[in-house]
């Protein structure tokens, strides 16, 4: 197994780097700005400059790679109003198409979404429609025949602990959730057949030891 970690360098996509380090499995990341990457990144990873919405840069960075951790997300700063619909949308169907016209043998997407992505008046979408061109970009992973998990954080904590609660689609609308149990449910997932071809809604009970492994937790 061969992970790319698309995204890499954002508070979660650092986390799933860490974690895919962490139980040695072999892993490139794809990022925008490798002065970043080197900065916040562990030593020793293998970092691939690319962009996601630019199509052409694409294919080499795929090639060797069998599964992808999809951690990509618009930041209002930088990337401005119509950051969500070019990175959140064009950009996963860049990857897709990358993917596809280069034949490369990808067994499994996981991508990191948002709770709430089917609420379209939603107070996020204030921020450039950022859960509508998630959830838009969900689908086409949902449509592309490639086997996938999309896993729908709550609101994201930098620190905490807790039991992570799983649920299916549409079926949580509030929560949070400490990015590294998003990072290592999102590594869980790989390893996971019961995991593919889903939607985990995923938030932490902070009140419950965090002792039940991945697959129990699988709604």
């Amino acid at each position: 197994m061969t992970v790319l970690v698309v995204g890499g360098t954002g508070r979660t996509g650092r986390r799933i780097v860490a974690e895919l380090q962490r139980r040695g499995i072999s892993q490139r990341v794809l990022v925008r700005e490798e002065a970043l990457a080197r900065q916040v990144l562990p030593a020793g990873v293998a970092v691939q400059v690319a962009d996601v919405t630019r199509p052409e840069t694409l294919g080499s960075v795929l090639a060797g790679c069998d599964r992808l951790i999809v951690a990509t997300g618009a930041n209002p700063a930088k990337d401005g109003l119509f950051g969500p619909l070019r990175i959140d949308f064009e950009g996963i169907r860049s990857l897709l198409t990358a993917i596809q016209t280069g034949h490369h043998p990808v067994q499994h997407i996981v991508l990191v979404s948002s709770l709430c992505v089917s609420r379209f008046f939603h107070p996020l979408n204030l921020f450039g429609l950022v859960l509508y061109w998630k959830r838009r970009g969900e689908r086409l992973l949902e449509a592309s025949g490639i086997p996938y998990t999309i896993v729908r954080p709550g609101g994201l904590k930098e620190g905490g602990s807790g039991r992570p609660v799983l649920q299916n689609a549409d079926t949580l609308f509030e929560g949070s959730i400490p990015r590294d149990l998003v990072a290592r449910l999102c590594v869980d997932a790989l390893a996971e057949p019961r995991a593919q071809n889903r939607i985990l809604e995923a938030i932490a009970d902070p009140n419950l030891p965090d002792d039940v492994p991945f697959a129990e937790l699988l709604p």
